[in-house]
């Protein structure tokens, strides 16, 4: 198996699981992106497996440990619970399969830093899948802030929050890995660590459970070692709210629906300077084929290991909670030593 790092050949998936987010999501990504094509899904009801597959194509596979062990699969898309990921990135990486999982990669720094060494050291690429990283919106306010379009960036504000869960919904379980910290929270952080860097140190946090089993929303306060404070906001149980702000010594920069816009969606950079304000258009874009194909990439340049913006926000994730604690007292915390199969 050339793992696909050939000049010749698909890379092939592998699906553990037919979560919700990869039959709406990655699964027709893969199917829009050139080089790459569904080989085998596995699921804990069969049916489901062969409904995918009837949909999107490949075959099945009776289990999880079977499809790591098909010589047809090059790599493999975990879109489990997050409690479960670690077990099964590590299964998947001593298998010899490069690993696509969803955010977060695992419950804590520790687990990450240690599936980052096992794929270094297996020569195989591991990526968390944090799709919005991959829309040309961000790249181009990356440029606009390097531009000096507000001057010397001072603030960065960020929020997302969705609306109340369902009943029994993962995000609610804590032997899961459910919470508002490890869902919601990632999105604003991990802009926080694209815009400002992986230096960034957490000054004070909050998390509040509001009575639930998990934590439901909370806050983080962050600061980078060039001065900019970081203010990232979240939750589980709010109106939907996705966006983010950049502050600096001349002007300031807004964009609405940052993380999950639709792949038809016009993006609009609002930009507020001594001139007055502006307004830019970016493109549409498809973040979840972008995602796939740069996972690709990856994969046939070689790029093993995981990022130093993934063990960035892991280390982030793990500081927020242990603040949370120290300022407004204990919150429910994921378990990592599930029972779920």
């Amino acid at each position: 198996m050339d793992n696909g790092r050939g000049t010749g050949g698909d890379l092939r998936f592998g699906v553990l699981g037919c979560a919700d987010v990869a039959v709406r999501r990655l699964l027709p990504a893969l199917a829009r992106t050139p080089g790459v094509r569904l080989a085998r899904t596995a699921s804990r009801t069969p049916d489901k497996a062969g409904k995918v597959a009837a949909e999107f194509g490949g075959a099945t596979a009776p289990d999880y440990t079977a499809l790591l062990a098909a010589a047809d699969v090059d790599a493999v898309y975990v879109p489990l619970p997050a409690a479960l990921h670690a077990r099964w990135i590590e299964a998947a990486l001593r298998a010899g399969k490069h690993v696509l999982a969803e955010k977060p990669l695992t419950t804590s720094a520790r687990d990450t830093e240690r599936l980052h060494a096992l794929a270094l050291e297996r020569g195989l690429v591991l990526r968390e899948n944090y799709t919005f990283l991959h829309h040309r919106l961000h790249d181009r306010v990356a440029e606009l802030i390097a531009e000096g379009a507000v001057g010397e960036p001072r603030l960065f504000r960020s929020a997302f929050a969705i609306p109340a869960r369902p009943p029994g919904d993962i995000r609610l379980r804590p032997e899961l890995g459910g919470g508002a910290l490890l869902d919601t929270a990632g999105y604003p952080l991990r802009a926080a660590v694209r815009f400002l860097g992986t230096g960034l140190e957490v000054a004070g946090a909050v998390l509040d459970s509001g009575g639930a089993a998990v934590d439901l929303g909370g806050g983080a306060l962050l600061r980078a070692p060039g001065g900019v404070v970081a203010q990232c906001s979240f939750g589980l149980d709010h109106a939907y709210t996705s966006h983010y702000h950049v502050v600096g010594s001349a002007g300031a920069l807004s964009v609405e629906h940052v993380f999950t816009p639709p792949a038809d969606r016009v993006s609009r950079i609002e930009i507020t300077g001594p001139a007055g304000t502006r307004t830019e258009e970016v493109p549409a874009d498809d973040q979840w084929a972008n995602a796939v194909a740069a996972f690709a990439r990856a994969v046939r340049a070689g790029e093993a290991g995981t990022t130093a913006q993934t063990r960035a926000q892991a280390r982030l994730v793990g500081e927020v909670a242990a603040a949370a604690q120290r300022d407004t007292g204990p919150a429910p915390a994921p378990r990592t030593d599930p029972t779920h199969p």
